[in-house]
Parts: C-alpha cells; structure tokens; sequence
C-alpha cells in the first residue's frame, strides 16, 4: 500500500477512476483482513470492506497527506467497522459462517475439535460484543490487529493516554465477564 503515488491519490480524489481502481487493487487485501479481523464472519467483513471503499470513493478529498495514506484508510475501515457495529448490533449475535469453521478444519480434525474451537471462538466474539464499541476496537486493534499504542491514537483520532485508559477498561471489563460466564 505504501508504493500509492501522491499523484495516484490527487487524481482519484478529482474522480479519476483508473487511479481510484489503482486504490482499490492496492488496498483491498489490507482493508478486507481489518475488517474480517474487526467482524464475525466473512458476510460481514464483506459488507464493512464494502462500505469503506464507497467511503473512500466519496472522501478521498478529504484526505491532507498529512499522515499516511495507510493511516487514513484504516481510520476510515476502522470507523466504518464501529458504524457498522453499531447499526446492526440485534442482527449479528449468533452469526455464523462457513469460512469461521473452514479455518479451523484441518486434515486430522475431528468433529469434536471443530466445534470446540467454534465454540471458543463464539465466547470470544460474545465476550467482546458486550463491550463499549471504543473498548472493543482499541483491544481488536492492539491484541488482534497487533497495532502499538501510538498506531492506535493516530488511528482513533484520540489522545494516546486514552488509548491506554481505554484498553486498560477493556481487559477489566473482558476478565469480569469471563469469570461471571464462566468462560476460560
């Protein structure tokens, strides 16, 4: 993503649409594994990939250069997976998905592992479901993103003792609904 030419970047944001597709091709792979990473299921991550790049499409001028243009597109892919979260939230619990099981078969799986897995897996995604949508996305972004602290703040837009706060909440929250569902 990082080899996007300024230029490439100044003619998509005027509506050219070979360099917006140049944009697309570049950032598709990064966009997607955020939001698959951000979601519960491929549908899902689907429809967020989807919606940050009509996003992107209707705000590339917005963008400044004044940080990354990696930066920009995971704050937008980042803010949409909150949107989006936070507009569907009665629809996705109890989602499930072939490619959430398809990564966890193996040759030499048995039926019982598969379903432990899923079954973890699950506890996970309820788990942090019943988190605030900023606790969340700072935990997703720092354990399953492996974002540091700094990458987070600039991701956000917030202060990075916020970012610190609110993961330091996140894993409180996360431990005492584990321990009060029983969960390990």
């Amino acid at each position: 993503m990082d080899n996007i030419s300024e230029s490439v970047i100044t003619k998509a944001a005027v509506g050219d649409l070979e360099a917006f597709e140049e944009i697309y091709r570049a950032t598709q792979g990064f966009v997607y594994a955020v939001s698959l990473k951000m979601a519960k299921n491929s549908a899902q991550a689907d429809d967020i990939a989807q919606e940050v790049f009509v996003t992107i499409y209707r705000n590339l001028r917005s963008f400044s250069f004044r940080s990354s243009f990696k930066t920009w597109v995971y704050r937008v892919t980042v803010n949409t997976a909150l949107n989006f979260f936070r507009a569907n939230k009665r629809h996705n619990q109890g989602a499930v998905d072939f490619a959430d099981v398809e990564g966890v078969v193996g040759e030499e799986a048995t039926v019982a592992e598969i379903i432990d897995k899923k079954e973890k897996a699950d506890q996970v995604h309820g788990l942090l479901d019943k988190l605030t949508p900023e606790h969340k996305i700072c935990l997703v972004l720092r354990e399953l993103n492996g974002l540091s602290y700094e990458e987070i703040a600039e991701a956000l837009k917030v202060n990075i003792n916020t970012v610190r706060s609110r993961l330091k909440r996140a894993r409180e929250a996360l431990l005492v609904l584990a321990r009060r569902e029983g969960v390990r």
